[in-house]
């Protein structure tokens, strides 16, 4: 279920301004966190792409690391969509030609936004053209907004386009929306909002079979950090080297055997052996909730109910990829 679009070549990552090379430029350029790279993000680089193929510039998105949030007041910020790599995957994939990740420390943060336009923007990144969202804010404590922003762009030379909400079956698309579509498992909207499945990236947990090969049809996931889904059982994609496997998988706590133990357990379907150790990298995406999580009278009980919901699974593989 992977997209197409997303398969791409390397593009420069530049990790501070500092290694933007001279002469990088023109650009066209998009700015923002792009946790999760929605459809809004998207709509937004592709305006940025198209315009740089046009006018034989690049197309440069300007991204923070770590959130804003995080930095600013850590015990509020929120749980992120993707990680780092992932969100360069996923930038790359929009067609973007060079990513720049501006480590956000106190440096960063205290910056005024004509600074961060002076420097960053034109004198680094020779910015002729930028797109945002009409609710843009940048420069020390998000003083500045789009009006500002195309005050500056007047003086000193830049073009700013201004893009508004993209909603989607009636539902305004933002990475705060999905955020709150997964926490409370509804994996299927926040697919609608970021054009595929939410995905959690990790590796395999010590045990449970797993040497150089998976040897058993269960997979527990290594902690994540990150947004994870509400505690329940959900269809799911398993994703191990280029390989997917279709799988069932419970988040939560296991009630029913006794002390609370956190897990994300993956049940496989189609389970053949394949290589697979501690270090190698899982891909989870989630498809369908199929039910929250709840303590059962007994271990028949819950076996009872895993059968019914592999079922549930296989019906809703078998609706989706027939044969």
């Amino acid at each position: 279920m992977s997209d197409p679009a997303m398969m791409h070549a390397p593009i420069p990552v530049f990790r501070s301004v500092a290694e933007v090379p001279a002469g990088f430029g023109p650009t066209v350029a998009a700015i923002g966190n792009f946790d999760g790279v929605h459809l809004g993000h998207r709509k937004i680089l592709a305006a940025a792409v198209e315009e740089a193929r046009s006018a034989g510039a690049s197309a440069a998105a300007i991204t923070f690391d770590p959130h804003p949030e995080q930095f600013l007041c850590p015990a509020r910020a929120p749980r992120m969509i993707t990680p780092l790599a992932e969100r360069l995957r996923l930038l790359a994939g929009a067609g973007i030609d060079a990513v720049l990740v501006l480590p956000f420390d106190a440096a960063l943060a205290g910056l005024a936004a004509r600074d961060f336009v002076r420097r960053i923007l034109v004198a680094a990144l020779r910015i002729s053209s930028v797109h945002e969202g009409r609710n843009f804010r940048f420069g020390h404590g998000a003083k500045a907004g789009m009006r500002e922003l195309a005050k500056m762009g007047e003086e000193l030379g830049f073009a700013v386009r201004v893009h508004e909400a993209v909603r989607v079956r009636g539902l305004e698309v933002s990475s705060s929306a999905v955020r709150a579509l997964v926490a409370a498992g509804d994996v299927r909207r926040a697919r609608w909002m970021l054009g595929r499945p939410f995905a959690v990236f990790s590796t395999p947990a010590r045990g449970r079979g797993i040497g150089t090969r998976l040897l058993v049809p269960t997979v527990n996931l290594a902690p994540v950090d990150g947004l994870l889904p509400a505690f329940g059982v959900y269809v799911t994609q398993l994703k191990v080297d280029g390989r997917a496997f279709q799988a069932v998988t419970n988040v939560g706590n296991r009630p029913t055997f006794g002390e609370a133990s956190f897990a994300i357990e993956s049940h496989i379907l189609d389970f053949e052996p394949i290589a697979l150790n501690e270090g190698t990298p899982i891909e989870l995406e989630f498809l369908l909730r199929l039910r929250g999580e709840r303590e059962w009278p007994s271990p028949e009980a819950l076996k009872a109910q895993i059968l019914k919901d592999v079922a549930r699974a296989k019906r809703y593989f078998a609706r989706a990829f027939p044969k």
